[in-house]
């Protein structure tokens, strides 16, 4: 039931702010200069006990290519209604992806985890590229990726 709940907050806070609780948070990351083409890019959260919770946002437009995106691909089973209306331009090398979304408080502070997936095309794909707690802390302190994310934080 809180897995529920928590979704409805994340759902409700992304589409509807004005009925819940939420606050604008800025997600920025910026991709090394790998020397590739662009990224895909999906951040989407866990709840306390790790089982996906929602999808915040998807860097690249093609379908086909979601699959490289493994964690979150398994999570959602690719199910397209995951990411209706949350996409955006692939990432290119050394660039930045900078979002404000209105999220639910209940997120923060309460064991939920921000994750990024990424994949570029023929290179490695790296899945959990980024983990962090979501936490009121948390905010402003920058962390690196595993292999295309150099750096990546939010600010609320």
């Amino acid at each position: 039931m809180n897995t529920l709940l928590a979704t409805l907050a994340l759902t409700t806070a992304l589409t509807l702010p004005g009925l819940a609780m939420a606050r604008p948070v800025t997600l920025t990351a910026t991709l090394d200069a790998y020397g590739g083409d662009g990224a895909y890019l999906v951040l989407y959260v866990t709840d306390p006990q790790g089982a996906y919770a929602g999808t915040l946002w998807v860097a690249g437009g093609k379908s086909k290519y979601y699959e490289h995106l493994s964690d979150w691909y398994r999570a959602t089973g690719g199910d397209p209604a995951q990411i209706d209306g949350i996409t955006g331009a692939s990432v290119g090398a050394g660039r930045t992806l900078e979002i404000t979304l209105d999220l639910a408080d209940a997120l923060f502070d309460a064991g939920y985890t921000l994750h990024i997936d990424a994949s570029v095309e023929d290179m490695r794909d790296s899945p959990n590229e980024v983990a962090v707690p979501l936490t009121t802390a948390g905010a402003g302190q920058p962390v690196r990726g595993r292999r295309y994310v150099a750096s990546f934080g939010y600010e609320m």
